[in-house]
């Protein structure tokens, strides 16, 4: 990059712009608009070294728990199945190498906040990487639901794992030539603030590249 950065900063600035405006106009979607028996409600990394303790959580992500809990109970009703990633590694673990040591097996970290435990009746699956997709137990999932080609994906952090997630499970039904729909809703997912991780710059500009890639982005999902 050169050491002049007036001509990029004010060409991002002006995408950037475009991108939000392009997100404020994002719509909402009912969830009885979806063929219950086709769709299923993912949820991603609701866990509590990501929401509430250790060195990977965010009061950020505190923000969403009642959203994807109601939605959670709405999905109950309307007998949608439902999937919960959780991150949980071996102290060991290679992904130590970009993160601090987070999530640990056997701690509370690794495990699904108590709120989204008492809505309940969601299949768990470990995750030791920050793609889900990859998960073995995600593609044994995939094959007892062979029906389900509707997604409805919620939950942490919305440029790593949502991101790699949604994008990587699109690509595979475009892989196969099948149809898929892949929603994100915006009011259902979120990221962490650092000095040089901006949630809300971060947030806009990995809902705009998931939108780039065929994810349907949606305002919220109402009744």
């Amino acid at each position: 990059m050169k050491n002049d950065l007036s001509p990029f900063l004010k060409s991002s600035e002006a995408s950037l712009i475009q991108i939000v405006e392009t997100l404020q106009k994002a719509p909402s979607l009912s969830l009885q608009s979806l063929e219950a028996d086709q769709t299923a409600l993912i949820i991603v990394d609701m866990v509590n070294g990501f929401v509430k303790e250790g060195p990977m959580s965010s009061s950020r992500i505190q923000t969403i728990i009642p959203t994807i809990s109601d939605l959670m109970k709405r999905a109950k009703v309307q007998n949608i199945e439902m999937l919960a990633f959780a991150d949980c590694h071996e102290p060991t673990s290679i992904e130590f190498d970009a993160y601090p040591p987070h999530c640990l097996v056997g701690s509370t970290e690794s495990e699904i906040i108590d709120e989204l435990k008492e809505v309940g009746d969601y299949e768990l699956v470990l995750k030791r990487s920050t793609n889900g997709f990859l998960e073995p137990a995600f593609h044994e999932w995939l094959a007892k639901h062979p029906q389900i080609n509707q997604f409805i994906v919620v939950g942490d952090c919305t440029d790593i794992c949502i991101e790699q997630f949604v994008i990587t499970l699109k690509t595979y039904f475009t892989t196969l030539n099948s149809f898929s729909r892949i929603i994100v809703p915006i009011q259902a997912v979120e990221t962490y603030d650092s000095e040089a991780h901006v949630g809300d710059f971060m947030n806009a500009i990995a809902l705009y590249k998931m939108q780039m890639n065929g994810i349907e982005i949606v305002r919220e999902i109402t009744n």
